[in-house]
């Protein structure tokens, strides 16, 4: 896995050649998609070919039926703002890795509880980040985070340094590297 998730909103389908090209340009790759509009799923579908060496997954999946179209449109792992449990075991069912959101402790024993040991700490920096987090980890050691949102190239090495990290996520990431592009 990659340890930088970039959050993809799409405003088109041919936005995501640009995108994804400025990403691995920057080394990134990885990309998690976002099914906020209504050109995720076919950019997602013809992303994976189009970007074979990259980690395309798909996000702001909130039910089961856009998990699915984002699993046949070819997403290799699904990001939730949430927690749903038809996502998590629909993703358990297919074998692909599932991100749900979780800044409790009720929402991190509900995770574990369907087998998730990854979380998406979202919104991190309204939540309380690493602060929050190291609070967290310590009743659910067994936990690693995503934090996503107020994450960026000012604060990503403090979030990598830290063992319970998986990877972080966020929206800066493309912006950062459609600016260098």
């Amino acid at each position: 896995m990659n340890r930088i998730i970039p959050v993809v909103t799409l405003n088109s389908v041919e936005e995501r050649t640009k995108v994804l090209s400025a990403l691995k340009k920057k080394g990134i790759l990885c990309a998690e998609i976002c099914f906020r509009t209504d050109c995720a799923e076919e950019a997602i579908k013809l992303a994976v070919p189009e970007f074979p060496d990259m980690e395309i997954g798909a996000g702001t999946i909130i039910n089961k039926e856009q998990c699915v179209r984002a699993l046949k449109a070819g997403a290799k792992f699904i990001v939730s703002p949430g927690l749903s449990e038809e996502v998590a075991l629909y993703c358990k069912e297919k074998g692909v890795p599932y991100y749900p959101g979780c800044v409790t402790p009720t929402e991190i024993m509900q995770a574990l509880s369907l087998g998730i040991t990854v979380v998406k700490f979202f919104p991190a920096n309204i939540y309380g980040g690493m602060k929050a987090m190291k609070a967290l980890a310590a009743p659910f050691p067994q936990i690693k985070f995503i934090p996503t949102g107020g994450v960026d190239s000012s604060n990503l090495d403090e979030y990598l340094a830290w063992d319970k990290i998986y990877a972080v996520g966020g929206s800066s990431f493309v912006k950062e590297a459609l600016a260098d592009a």
